[in-house]
């Protein structure tokens, strides 16, 4: 194409610089015109020139927006993971607060609060496949004797002992709980009466045969326990009160033993 051009050019110009044509009526038109043809290739190169510009400048922009897109990209993706990470935190925290607020400090046993929660839950009437349960309350014999001999911290390591006892003497569903001082408390969901008084009775001995070291001294604990089973509709501190009557029982009764309120 430029080539041809280019000849065409050449045979114009030897045209019009031939004097033999200087006066030919066509000459003049001839000049014009290939002058309107040179300054519409001018003009057509100038509309390239800036349309190539235009679209350079398009695709520098283009390649801006997607660098400025992928940069805000992993920018989001950072913000994703710091955020996960502290929900994650957040979490452990909140099941931390959780578990530590459901425990005893000392013995590391449910608390008060927390075995009420469980009381409320096996005492729902909507539960299906609820089979009943069994409240053991168990009170440390004779404690205020060994705070007094002993001291304080000796009693507090002896109620950390009898924990660990009553903890590894029950079943994996059975839920065990510092009810307040040297006070326990037993839940035993889905046995009848005679049948808790079994479990109860193994850690009874359990806690018999341990000695504790108390200043050079061999101690042996006991403890007193009162029983009784959840009768369906009651309210929980009904149940909770029959058993603190039984436990009153065993203490009557010389100590270091079950009592059971009669099973209707």
């Amino acid at each position: 194409m430029k080539k041809r051009y280019q000849d065409l050019e050449r045979r114009i110009q030897i045209l019009l610089a031939d004097p033999a044509y200087e006066e030919h009526p066509l000459r003049e038109a001839l000049a014009d015109l290939w002058q309107h043809t040179n300054d519409q290739l001018d003009r057509l190169e100038r509309i390239s020139y800036l349309s190539d510009a235009f679209q350079s400048m398009a695709r520098q922009r283009e390649r801006g927006l997607v660098d400025r897109y992928d940069r805000e990209l992993r920018r989001l993706a950072k913000i994703v993971r710091i955020s996960d990470g502290y929900q994650e935190l957040m979490r452990g925290m909140n099941a931390s607060l959780k578990e530590s607020s459901s425990r005893d400090p000392l013995t590391n046993l449910l608390n008060r609060r927390a075995l009420m929660e469980r009381l409320k839950d096996l005492a729902d009437p909507s539960v299906e496949g609820a089979d009943g349960f069994v409240v053991a309350m168990l009170d440390v014999d004779h404690f205020k004797r060994i705070n007094d001999r002993y001291g304080h911290e000796a009693g507090d390591r002896a109620l950390i002992v009898l924990a660990e006892i009553m903890r590894t003497s029950v079943r994996d569903t059975d839920d065990v709980a510092r009810w307040g001082g040297e006070e326990f408390l037993v839940l035993l969901p889905g046995v009848k009466l005679s049948e808790g008084e079994a479990i109860i009775d193994r850690m009874l001995d359990a806690v018999r045969r341990k000695t504790l070291e108390m200043d050079g001294e061999e101690l042996t604990l006991t403890v007193s326990v009162g029983m009784a089973r959840y009768q369906h509709g009651e309210n929980i501190s009904t149940v909770l009160s029959r058993a603190d009557r039984a436990l009153y029982l065993a203490k009557q009764a010389g100590r270091d033993r079950v009592a059971l309120e009669t099973e209707n």
